[in-house]
């Protein structure tokens, strides 16, 4: 192994994911509640549209559990308590015996743990791996199982919804369980999270007023002089200020990316499980294929746009960073 599990895996497993996920959780749940407390405003009237409306696939937003309470988790927050639970203890469970020659949970960990910091490494660099390594890892995982979560059957398929004229559930309008990352406020929560550690990792790494220098100053301006000079900076304040308004966009392309992709895949199995009523158990299950496949790939750009984005401003200070920057 080309790094310590020891130093690496026990900590990873045990603190930082539990940390970060509580961390998520909360900062989901806020967002969560702020929109249950939206809809008490007109709880009468929310309740009779809900009883009468009939929306195929899933809605835009989460709704609460229970409606009529000023304070409620929506069903993506419990998604995303249920498999927090399930990482911490699995993790738990996997470290709590370390051996050398690792095996079953222990090995499957080390082989994440293993793979994803090679990996993250040739990327970023040695030195800034050992700053970030926990984040782009925790985000990495907890995005990979709560996707594919949101493909065990029951969620998004169980809950409240429409009746037939024969008094059969036609229609799952308000689920008990829904996909974590098919609601926005919890993709935005991470996004926030890694643009709140990036500014502590740019200012870490370059200094309040490398950090300016880095966003507006022209890295030829030893070279220039007179008005070429003078003409440059105005030219790189410009392209400063784009880079300010990119900065400022990122949590957002990275909110929306992750949402869009898993949101629209749930929608697309559900539409297929009603193509044909009487195989709608078999139907679906090419597009389950995908969407594992699609969760991997999600969870996998996810971090790898946030590796990215702190190299090209964190990574000038490390010797392997600056030359993977450049290229």
């Amino acid at each position: 192994m080309s790094i310590n599990f020891y130093d690496y895996c026990r900590p990873f497993v045990s603190r930082v994911l539990r940390q970060l996920i509580l961390v998520v959780a909360i900062f989901g749940f806020s967002g969560g509640m702020s929109m249950a407390a939206d809809d008490t405003v007109h709880v009468e009237d929310a309740t009779a549209e809900h009883a009468t409306e009939h929306q195929e696939g899933l809605t835009l937003r989460a709704l609460p559990l229970n409606e009529g309470s000023g304070y409620s988790p929506t069903s993506s927050m419990l998604v995303t308590w249920v498999v927090a639970l399930g990482i911490i203890i699995f993790a738990q469970y996997a470290t709590r015996k370390i051996k050398d020659v690792p095996e079953g949970a222990q090995n499957f960990w080390e082989f994440i743990v293993e793979s994803l910091y090679n990996f993250l490494e040739s990327i970023v660099g040695k030195g800034l791996v050992k700053k970030t390594f926990w984040f782009f890892a925790t985000v990495f995982i907890f995005i990979l199982f709560t996707n594919w979560a949101g493909l065990i059957p029951g969620v998004g398929t169980i809950g409240w919804g429409h009746r037939n004229a024969h008094g059969a559930l036609e229609h799952i309008s308000r689920p008990l369980f829904r996909g974590v990352n098919a609601d926005l406020n919890m993709t935005l929560a991470m996004a926030m999270i890694f643009f709140l550690s990036w500014i502590v990792w740019a200012i870490q790494a370059n200094g309040i007023g490398g950090s300016i220098v880095h966003i507006f100053g022209n890295p030829a301006r030893k070279e220039m002089s007179g008005f070429l000079k003078i003409a440059m900076a105005v030219v790189f304040v410009a392209v400063g200020l784009l880079e300010i308004v990119s900065i400022l966009f990122r949590p957002v392309s990275l909110s929306f990316r992750l949402y869009g992709n898993i949101f629209a895949g749930e929608n697309v199995l559900e539409s297929m499980s009603h193509i044909v009523p009487g195989l709608a158990w078999l139907i679906p299950i090419p597009f389950y294929f995908m969407e594992l496949l699609v969760g991997i790939v999600q969870a996998l750009v996810f971090m790898l746009l946030t590796a990215v984005f702190t190299l090209l401003m964190c990574g000038h200070g490390d010797d392997h960073g600056h030359d993977e920057a450049r290229h």
